[in-house]
């Protein structure tokens, strides 16, 4: 039994396999404590509506965090894109619902890593300053077509539209990783930065790589948030910052469960996961509060799990 067990670890696929049975257990608990309002084939269906389109922003965020970096503006990212979006409705119709969102995506991740790498500061820093100018440009953008998307431009709120767009961010994502030397270097960045650095790789370059696709996967993020909300209003005073965790949450799963690959998959079952823990509590009546505790309590509970304790070294 126990080579049984310890060939099951080795394998590739152990972390998948624990992380749908942890989600498989979730399940089970909410279920035979509320089966009334928990748990049937349509709320799973809702609760992967909610996973897909976190996981688009987690997998975005994967490229950061892997370097043992961190974007805290992706809430005013999002906020801006899908604002944009909304204000050029009227002249470019479902062009600006998909094309816009992208492209400021993009444009802004492009500015945290430019950002980041000439100021020459801590990532959470820069990037949690920049949040406070988004959310500023945010209020502005709310003026050129007010904060609701008209209802014809709904379609990638549901099935199968939403499906289809995450399908093809996980496979972008997942061809970047594999395929191409932004997946290659971003780990070995991220495993040893100095000897990634000696081995002639251009850490600045991929690190501005990386914020750059991490502000694109934001903006396809924002696609389906939009369909899925219909609307948006601007936040300010670092309001944004409560859209940065549960994207994260899926990123930090795709972490402590590296060793095993598959990132993508990890990150889609951990935000399944997330969406039934919020979702179970609802359905227990559990207030707000009680929520944020929980989602506080998981976000430790990753963190502990995907960070590496070395003995002796000096904690920042």
């Amino acid at each position: 039994m126990q080579s049984f067990l310890k060939k099951a670890r080795q394998s590739q696929y152990y972390g998948v396999i624990l992380l749908a049975a942890i989600a498989l257990v979730i399940w089970g608990i909410f279920k035979v404590l509320t089966p009334g309002n928990f748990g049937d084939l349509e709320k799973i269906v809702s609760y992967l509506q909610t996973a897909l389109i976190y996981s688009v922003g987690g997998c975005g965020l994967y490229f950061i965090c892997v370097m043992g970096l961190f974007d805290f503006s992706i809430g005013s990212m999002m906020v801006l894109s899908e604002l944009l979006a909304i204000g050029f409705v009227p002249q470019l119709g479902y062009i600006s619902v998909i094309v816009v969102p992208i492209l400021v995506g993009l444009a802004l991740g492009m500015c945290n890593g430019l950002a980041y790498i000439k100021m020459h500061i801590p990532s959470i820093i820069v990037t949690t300053g920049l949040s406070l100018l988004y959310e500023a440009f945010s209020v502005y953008a709310a003026d050129l077509n007010g904060t609701t998307l008209n209802s014809a431009y709904k379609a990638f709120g549901s099935y199968p539209w939403n499906l289809i767009v995450a399908l093809l961010a996980y496979f972008l994502c997942g061809f970047i990783l594999k395929y191409t030397k932004v997946g290659t270097y971003t780990n070995a960045i991220g495993a040893d930065e100095l000897t990634a650095k000696n081995m002639g790789v251009n850490v600045e370059k991929y690190k501005f790589i990386a914020f750059s696709l991490c502000g694109l996967f934001v903006g396809i993020m924002s696609i389906l948030y939009l369909g899925y909300g219909s609307a948006q209003t601007p936040m300010t005073s670092m309001a944004s910052q409560s859209l940065n965790f549960k994207p994260l949450m899926g990123t930090f799963f795709a972490l402590a469960f590296k060793k095993y690959g598959h990132p993508i998959v990890s990150i889609l079952i951990g935000e399944f996961i997330v969406s039934m823990l919020f979702a179970g509590f609802v359905a227990l009546g559990a207030p707000t509060t009680v929520t944020n505790i929980i989602t506080g309590l998981t976000l430790l509970a990753i963190v502990t799990l995907t960070t590496k304790r070395v003995n002796g070294a000096v904690v920042k």
